[in-house]
């Protein structure tokens, strides 16, 4: 879906703006030079509504595995965003950038058929539980050979001073 387009201004800048239901931005394109290959190609900022430009994202420059044309594809965000913009502006003859949007779609796991959402968390359907004879998986990790963590505060005060003599650790606010 088109949400906006892209043009060169009288200065030779690239700018337009991105419109969706809860989004109208007036957006620019600065180039990016650098000689690392994965580098981004334009740096994406925005005008607040100070009027000043802000730094929002990055894209960078692909080409289609079917025809070859080269696109470029990243993202717009911002803390006062719930989530990220995903876009994708695709070059056109007269100059212009079309600005695409489309819905992500989720990849097909090679584990299995499980469907996660957002907000689950790695590991935590238990997936390998049992793998050595019945036991519980834990965290993948191992048993830790690091030491037990120290009694603080009323605790160490009842326990009395550490057996060296050392300062009692600090205690985080």
């Amino acid at each position: 879906m088109n949400i906006g387009e892209i043009r060169k201004n009288a200065n030779g800048q690239l700018i337009g703006s991105v419109e969706t239901l809860t989004i109208t931005r007036t957006i620019g394109l600065r180039p990016v030079t650098s000689s690392n290959p994965r580098a981004p190609k334009y740096e994406i900022v925005a005008l607040n509504d100070q009027r000043r430009w802000v730094a929002v994202g990055a894209l960078f420059e692909l080409a289609s595995n079917s025809t070859g044309e080269i696109f470029y594809q990243g993202k717009i965000d911002d803390p006062s965003m719930a989530q990220p913009l995903y876009i994708a502006a695709f070059p056109r003859e007269d100059g212009t950038m079309a600005v695409a949007w489309q819905r992500p779609r989720r990849r097909n796991s090679q584990l299995g058929a499980a469907e996660y959402g957002e907000n689950d968390m790695f590991g935590a359907d238990d997936v390998g539980a049992g793998a050595h004879g019945g036991e519980d998986a834990g965290d993948g990790l191992g048993d830790s050979t690091a030491a037990p963590p120290a009694k603080r505060g009323r605790t160490q005060a009842k326990d009395g001073a550490d057996q060296d003599g050392a300062l009692p650790s600090l205690v985080d606010a």
